[in-house]
């Protein structure tokens, strides 16, 4: 078993979760119950290169924004676990991805401390079964449990799927590049992240 790895299980009245990220890749298996949800969470995975397996039985009765946010706090705990005391990580990371008519854009910092800057408009309001605003609830949920610096930028777009996928590779690319190994110690003028 790898050493960065995160292990989350998440059971509320609204979600019942389990989570894996390894840092060091491995199988991207994803059951959100949104079709479109599982889509982007597997490129989230396939393009960061981390294992990534994530099953969820959420009230979708009601609607997608529990799972949705409940996945999100899981992946950020998961992350967080996986990545440890953060010694020798590149720390920073940033990555446009075109998307045909679509440009988005992260920039982030594994910091220890947890922000989101998320400038995105989407067209059309849902993909699928996804509502389209869940991708920002996702992405906070995510940061504010890593402990990550978090800015999401939607450059322009027409196509609300197009815009989506460019966001989740984007963030995906920028988290690979950060949680490399790249120093001895701290990249931190305190000496700790």
């Amino acid at each position: 078993m790898s050493e960065r790895r995160g292990d989350i299980t998440r059971r509320t009245k609204e979600t019942d979760i389990e989570a894996t990220l390894d840092l060091e890749g491995g199988e991207v298996a994803i059951s959100s119950g949104i079709g479109f949800f599982d889509h982007m969470l597997t490129a989230l995975g396939v393009h960061s290169g981390f294992g990534l397996r994530v099953s969820c039985k959420g009230d979708l009765e009601v609607d997608g924004h529990h799972t949705a946010e409940d996945i999100g706090i899981a992946l950020g705990q998961a992350f967080a676990q996986a990545i440890g005391d953060k010694k020798g990580i590149a720390r920073y990371g940033s990555f446009y991805i075109p998307m045909d008519e679509a440009l988005a854009f992260c920039s982030l910092d594994i910091s220890g401390r947890p922000y989101l800057v998320f400038d995105a408009a989407f067209p059309q309001w849902r993909c699928g079964e996804f509502d389209c605003c869940l991708t920002e609830e996702f992405f906070r949920a995510f940061a504010m449990n890593a402990g990550v610096t978090l800015h999401i930028r939607s450059l322009y777009g027409h196509n609300s799927h197009h815009i989506t996928e460019a966001i989740f590779k984007a963030v995906a690319h920028a988290l690979k590049a950060a949680c490399r190994i790249e120093y001895e110690g701290t990249l931190s003028t305190k000496g700790t992240l």
